[in-house]
């Protein structure tokens, strides 16, 4: 499969590094001759320089013969111009285009078979739609949904007073008191699919798959006391700020956003004159205090800057705040952002690449590809939602019967409206849903490759 990238810049390199691992024939597009180069000298691509918005620019890079075209440069008016000029060269082309401004998002909807899009995607409203979530259930690192909602993927880290500690996960279940299944664990920067005999330890950051209720109980009987975020002071104005704020304001919770920039804080009074908006300079741990960071229920980081979200997080967490949200956009010294008391981590290119992904293997496989893919453990295993079809192996059997690969796990089966962690005695059938978990480095790519 041929697949054009426009834009390398953070988005697109995140794209490169996930779809070059998967062996895919990218030729990248950008303007800027110095960036282009560093990219070659990294990956084995093809690059063209100039403006992808160009038809001979996007003639160069072969797209008459190309199968997907990513436009995701700085501009959304390029982006859109790209794929509308890119389709109208080959109408077998698939395109996705990055749309950021929220003023563009609702008419690019409806004007989608216009611009010639297969596909949008917006990496700050996916990031304030992760966000908003981890504010509505305090206490997990991170929130994944699979089976329409019926099942969550949830993050946790074991500190020293867990009850967790030092247990092996068959004795799991007696502990919490509750159905879950503990079905990948990263310790010191390295991913495990445990079995029974895995024993944890303090400091692992443990992904569970429960129901919603159960993830109630879980938190519950671990002693994790949660209640209901009502006051959150975000730092910085900008975009993911404006979305989160669209998706917080019929919630009942009391929001201050803090930003030196003027014009950003004048379009926020505006927009939203139910929230405070202060002009003011975060760095500066005094004023945050006489705005009354440490009466907050939470506090979420989303300045442009990533050495000054980590430094308010930490001031943050030196208070005690019970919630800190901290937005990250360069991750690539994730064990030292391990050890560091930030709370939750939100990575917005990361969480946009994941859609994509899928919708490229989609592509590849035609039928028999994950519904949703969501990459978790830093990056290292992946959970992925597959529909079971009349040709999957091994339907009907129990699964104590059934042998899976290594380093892959079944975590959940959903059977109509009835969703439930698996265990030896369960089967599947035709027109059920698995959430399976992986190791990346096992290419799962149709739901019969996790078989042995």
């Amino acid at each position: 499969m041929k697949i054009l990238i426009a834009g390398c810049g953070k988005v697109g390199e995140t794209l490169i590094n996930a779809l070059t691992l998967e062996g895919y024939d990218l030729t990248l597009i950008d303007i800027s001759s110095p960036v282009l180069s560093a990219l070659l000298g990294k990956y084995d691509v093809i690059g063209v320089e100039g403006n992808c918005a160009s038809l001979e620019t996007l003639e160069e890079a072969g797209v008459k013969e190309a199968d997907l075209l990513i436009a995701c440069t700085g501009s959304d008016e390029v982006n859109l111009l790209c794929c509308m000029t890119a389709h109208a060269k080959n109408r077998n082309l698939h395109t996705i285009a990055r749309i950021r401004n929220p003023e563009y998002v609702d008419q690019s909807y409806e004007m989608q078979d216009s611009f010639g899009l297969s596909m949008m995607f917006n990496p700050e409203l996916q990031a304030a739609s992760e966000i908003e979530r981890l504010l509505r259930y305090p206490g997990f690192l991170k929130r994944d949904l699979f089976a329409k909602g019926r099942m969550e993927l949830v993050e946790l880290k074991l500190d020293e007073s867990s009850i967790l500690k030092d247990r092996p996960l068959r004795e799991i279940s007696a502990l919490v008191r509750c159905r879950v299944l503990i079905c990948a664990v990263l310790r010191e920067g390295v991913a495990h699919i445990p079995d029974g005999q895995f024993v944890l330890k303090e400091g692992d950051r443990i992904f569970v798959t429960a129901s919603p209720d159960n993830l109630a109980l879980l938190l519950k009987n671990l002693g994790i006391t949660t209640k209901r975020v009502r006051d959150v002071m975000i730092a910085g104005g900008g975009t993911i700020t404006y979305y989160l704020i669209e998706l917080l304001k019929n919630r009942g919770i009391q929001l201050s956003v803090v930003e030196q920039n003027l014009s950003r804080c004048e379009r926020l009074a505006e927009d939203f004159p139910n929230i405070t908006v202060i002009q003011g300079d975060v760095s500066n741990h005094d004023y945050l205090a006489s705005e009354g960071i440490s009466s907050c229920d939470a506090l979420v980081s989303l300045t442009g800057n990533d050495e000054l979200n980590l430094v308010l997080s930490l001031y943050g967490s030196s208070l005690g705040l019970p919630q800190i949200i901290t937005k990250i956009s360069h991750m690539e010294n994730s064990r030292i952002i391990d050890n560091l008391p930030l709370g939750s981590v939100i990575c917005p290119r990361k969480l946009c690449c994941n859609n994509i992904l899928r919708f490229v293997r989609a592509m590849k496989a035609k039928s028999g590809a994950a519904v949703t893919i969501h990459a978790i453990a830093d990056g290292q295993v992946e959970a992925s939602e597959f529909y079971v079809e009349k040709d999957t192996r091994h339907a009907a059997e129990a699964l104590k019967t059934i042998r899976l690969r290594p380093d892959i796990r079944i975590a959940c089966i959903s059977h109509g409206s009835k969703t439930t962690i698996p265990g030896g005695d369960s089967c599947f059938y035709p027109g059920d849903r698995l959430v399976i978990v992986s190791k990346k480095e096992a290419e799962v790519r149709l739901l019969n490759d996790i078989f042995a």
